[in-house]
């Protein structure tokens, strides 16, 4: 198995001794293993990375994966949050899947990196009313 392959395995929860054909992945993953893992749109094309994600404390569940993406050599970089549900993991990848294009993500809410923001109800509702994604 190549390094890409085994990277994607392991990120998909589904590293270890037999080929990962053969074994259903887990459901579990560790937030080590998602943090740095790219974002791609649905071209293919690599639109960012994965900084860090957000979990509800109450439910203990993924909410937001916050995407580093612009600037160079992570200088001028912006974090945009994005409702976990967005994202799709494609072991072929190694990496998640949003069904956005670079300008979509370019307009959505954002800060810079060394100005974090927090993710109150605020922010919530702006964030998933940009992408259609209301709670009810």
């Amino acid at each position: 198995m190549d390094d890409v392959n085994r990277e994607g395995d392991m990120l998909a929860g589904v590293d270890g001794p037999e080929p990962a054909t053969n074994r259903p992945p887990r459901a579990l993953i560790e937030s080590d293993r998602v943090e740095g893992t790219a974002v791609y749109d649905m071209a293919g094309e690599r639109i960012g990375t994965v900084k860090r994600f957000l979990v509800d404390k109450r439910t203990g569940m993924a909410q937001y994966a916050e995407m580093a993406f612009g600037g160079f050599l992570g200088i001028g970089s912006h974090v945009y949050p994005l409702p976990w549900e967005m994202l799709d993991y494609e072991a072929d990848k190694g990496g998640y899947v949003v069904d956005l294009t670079e300008d979509q993500l370019r307009d959505a809410p954002h800060h810079p990196d060394e100005n974090r923001r927090l993710v109150d109800d605020a922010y919530d509702v702006e964030i998933r009313q940009y992408f259609g994604l209301m709670r009810v």
